[in-house]
């Protein structure tokens, strides 16, 4: 095109590489609770990074009181060594460089919602059972680290959504949610990395949920319920009710009803930069209920709303090799993507055409017909 201007500007996934403008001093470890296959590479990770990295360690609180951890000789001898914090009282901004998860995707999932604003970069080892969000194993932890540490990282943005709720009766303003708010978050307001999910909750009858794009009517949701969900969130609930899978790179919001009592009614992915606002319709029979990354589950009353629109703060996750091949071999690896048996070759069924057989012919029938 002529008018530079009318030209789109397309970054390069690879492009998006961790970069150090200090050197990391102090790091979050986050473990999988009540698992004791964990306790043992959590104490090893944490000795070592007192002992060799010289970091400052923090820990949730909860974890030095675990009984079976506690009578570990190693970790009693490193015990006092280590900065506690408790989950809802104790702000994390701007107190970690960088965050250590053990266990499974669940892990990552806290990780965001402790830093409802900016994130620092995740290096998640995978020691839970799916894995899908956790790319590192954990034999060789003390090279990857130190190869982190110095910088040698290829980093994923992975995006999140901005929930703010509204009750009936309370002044708001009208206008578009502006997506810098995210810079002084209200009381109501959530960051969730997989999906936010509005559903009948206990009641028999339909939900019947009012859906809005900026402002503008789109659609009535008569079913079980909705996902608006994030693309590292594609893969998880939304993939279970038949929504396509996306890369964590792709900025979209994606929505998917669940269980929609239509036909016609499939998912639909719209542009991150759009607000939608999700309400309990004034004909439906009965309200709904709303949960964030399967958390904070509350009621949606006739009159209230939920916003959501793509928050300014992703989290950054480091990758084990790079965006594209990490993505494709969680699909493999967690949920056997494209898995099926080789076609043959024409070579190999050669012996089938010489025998002549009348079976073999009507096999051969129904390969040509059938396995393409």
């Amino acid at each position: 095109m002529k008018n530079s201007a009318m030209v789109m500007q397309i970054q390069d996934p690879a492009s998006q590489r961790l970069t150090w403008y200090k050197p990391p001093l102090t790091v979050l470890v986050i473990k999988k609770v009540s698992d004791a296959s964990v306790l043992a590479p959590f104490v090893q990770l944490v000795d070592w990074l007192l002992q060799e990295k010289n970091m400052v360690v923090w820990v949730e609180s909860a974890v030095l009181e675990d009984v079976h951890l506690n009578e570990e000789v190693k970790f009693k001898a490193i015990r006092e060594k280590l900065v506690t914090f408790k989950d809802g009282r104790d702000d994390l901004t701007d107190r970690i460089d960088f965050i250590v998860c053990l266990g499974g995707d669940g892990t990552l999932l806290y990780a965001s919602q402790l830093f409802q604003q900016s994130v620092p970069p995740v290096m998640a080892f995978h020691l839970g059972s799916l894995g899908f969000l956790t790319p590192f194993r954990f034999d060789n932890f003390e090279e990857q680290l130190t190869s982190v540490l110095e910088g040698h990282a290829a980093l994923t943005l992975r995006s999140r959504l901005r929930c703010v709720t509204h009750r009936k009766g309370e002044k708001r303003q009208e206008a578009k949610v502006d997506a810098n708010a995210d810079a002084r978050p209200a009381a109501n307001s959530i960051l969730v990395l997989n999906e936010v999910v509005i559903d009948r909750g206990p009641s028999p009858y339909l939900s019947n949920i009012d859906l809005f794009l900026d402002g503008k009517y789109i659609t009535s949701v008569q079913g079980d319920g909705l996902i608006v969900s994030t693309p590292t969130g594609s893969t998880a609930y939304a993939a279970a009710a038949g929504a396509s899978m996306i890369h964590p790179s792709v900025p979209a919001i994606m929505v998917t009803p669940i269980c929609p009592h239509s036909l016609s009614f499939r998912p639909i992915v719209v542009p991150a930069g759009v607000e939608l606002k999700v309400s309990v319709s004034p004909e439906s029979r009965n309200t709904s209920w709303v949960s964030f990354d399967g958390r904070n589950r509350q009621e949606l009353f006739h009159g209230d709303s939920l916003r959501v629109t793509t928050s300014i703060y992703p989290v950054p996750c480091i990758c084990a090799q790079d965006q594209i091949s990490d993505w494709f071999a969680s699909l493999a690896d967690g949920l056997h993507w494209n898995v099926r048996k080789r076609q043959k070759c024409l070579d190999e069924l050669s012996d089938l055409t010489a025998s002549g057989s009348e079976d073999t012919l009507d096999e051969m029938e129904n390969l040509k017909l059938y396995d393409i």
